[in-house]
């Protein structure tokens, strides 16, 4: 296991709520280290397989050789058509870790992280997309790029942000970090510098890969070919994503509208395997930071 790509995070919990036997056919829709699936893997038969979607290339340098597991180098919202091209029309569990990898904080080149002030202003999983944080930052218009900010940073001056990054722009293209944090300056508080960063920086990313959208549609797929008992096991890093999760567990639509039978019974296509959210112990915490905001939700098909 690469763990200096990423450290897989609540990893005996989320594959102990997949639930699996010997047979099992799995998913694990964010392969990234490969920590999550070979784990997956030790609990497998010579019968059960296990399927692993990543669209980065670098992950392809993680994968470990193993006749029960397929590599697909994709985007997790292609689940369903990569899954009926390998002959499985339904799975038994899936996992999805959708936290960004330590691998992409700590690579420079990436430019997932404001620590590297020279360099580019990149944020793409997949390398082969045309649209980067350079991009968004200079074609968005000043409306859309407010949005972005507060819909997916939930930054309260989320207007006067854009409208400073759009000033900046008119002068000089905006390239590198440096570029963002001069434009970012006036609205950072010393005491709260590194908050405000980290939300400005994840409010690009989610835009720059469309993290929102491919999490529904993932979310959706996952449903229709989970089998009847089949698991689903999340693991979410910020409100937006978990809010998403806990709703179309809860209900089967993102807004959370509950349906009612005659009786007064909820519709749900689940039930929940844990009515309470788990996260890491203080022990993972301490030894891996970045693990401090995951968040595991499991839920078993009806």
């Amino acid at each position: 296991m690469n763990e200096e790509y990423h450290i897989p995070v609540l990893l005996t919990e989320s594959v102990d709520g997949m639930n699996i036997s010997p047979e099992s056919i799995c998913v694990d829709v964010t392969f990234g280290g490969g920590g999550h699936s070979r784990e997956v893997l030790s609990r497998l038969g010579e019968k059960g397989h296990l399927y692993s979607f990543d669209q980065d290339e670098d992950a392809v340098n993680n994968m470990p050789e193993d006749k029960r597991f397929t590599f697909v180098r994709s985007n997790f919202r292609y689940l369903k058509n990569f899954l009926k091209y390998y002959g499985q029309d339904s799975v038994d569990a899936i996992l999805a870790d959708l936290g960004v990898s330590s691998h992409h904080f700590d690579d420079s080149e990436r430019g997932f992280s404001f620590r590297f002030e020279e360099s580019n202003l990149d944020m793409r999983m997949n390398r082969q997309s045309k649209k980067n944080a350079a991009f968004v930052l200079n074609e968005f218009s000043e409306e859309k790029l407010a949005d972005v900010f507060y819909l997916y940073g939930e930054l309260r001056e989320s207007r006067q942000i854009a409208a400073a990054i759009v000033r900046k722009r008119s002068q000089v293209p905006i390239a590198k970090i440096s570029d963002l944090l001069d434009a970012l300056a006036p609205f950072i508080r010393r005491e709260k510098e590194k908050k405000i960063l980290a939300q400005a920086f994840q409010a690009l990313r989610i835009e720059v890969n469309e993290e929102m959208e491919t999490l529904r549609e993932m979310l959706v797929q996952s449903l229709e070919i989970l089998k009847p008992g089949g698991r689903l096991s999340v693991i979410t890093y910020h409100s937006l994503e978990d809010r998403l999760v806990k709703n179309f567990f809860k209900t089967g639509n993102f807004e959370g509208k509950v349906d009612k039978d005659f009786f007064g019974n909820v519709n749900t296509p689940f039930r929940l395997v844990n009515n309470k959210v788990i996260v890491p112990n203080a022990e993972e915490q301490a030894r891996n930071p970045r693990s401090r905001s995951a968040k595991l939700r499991i839920a078993e098909k009806n």
